[in-house]
């Protein structure tokens, strides 16, 4: 899988009304969202994007150039291990990369079809001061911390 296997989602922060705040689920206690909020997400996540998605080329190609990089008669076991052990945290850098592009473009999926804040798991509203730290957020609290437990 390559970074072209993801399918790009960017949400013109500009287009977006109030009309679209509303339809926002707002967790118990909280305010009601704000377009500014609203926008202010939607800036994060296409930088977000943006920049995983040139990360992940790079991070790709270096993956690349490592799986054809052939192991010479001459390498010792300490060589052989050391180079393992490299495609091992570049195969790491390079999963952990696509899973946030990916997060974060399903985070401005639901945005632009009006489901975002809500969890994922009870449907309640995450909390608009969670997803302003942590935009992809896709759980609330609650279900977040019974997750982990798991």
């Amino acid at each position: 899988m390559s970074s072209t296997d993801v399918t790009i989602v960017v949400v013109d922060p500009a287009e977006l009304k109030p009309a679209d705040v509303k339809k926002l689920p707002v967790r118990d206690g909280d305010d009601a969202w704000k377009i500014s909020d609203l926008r202010q997400i939607v800036e994060v996540l296409n930088s977000d994007v943006e920049r995983l998605v040139t990360e992940l080329g790079v991070t790709e190609h270096e993956l690349d150039d490592l799986l054809h990089t052939s192991e010479g008669a001459g390498d010792d076991q300490a060589d052989a291990g050391s180079t393992a052990l490299e495609r091992e945290q570049e195969m790491s850098i390079v999963n952990n990369t696509r899973d946030m592009l990916e997060q974060s473009v399903d985070a401005l999926r639901r945005i632009k079809v009006g489901t975002y804040g809500a969890c994922q798991s009870c449907g309640q509203g995450i909390g608009r001061a969670r997803l302003m730290a942590f935009p992809r957020a896709n759980l609330c609290v609650t279900c977040k911390q019974r997750e982990e437990r798991r």
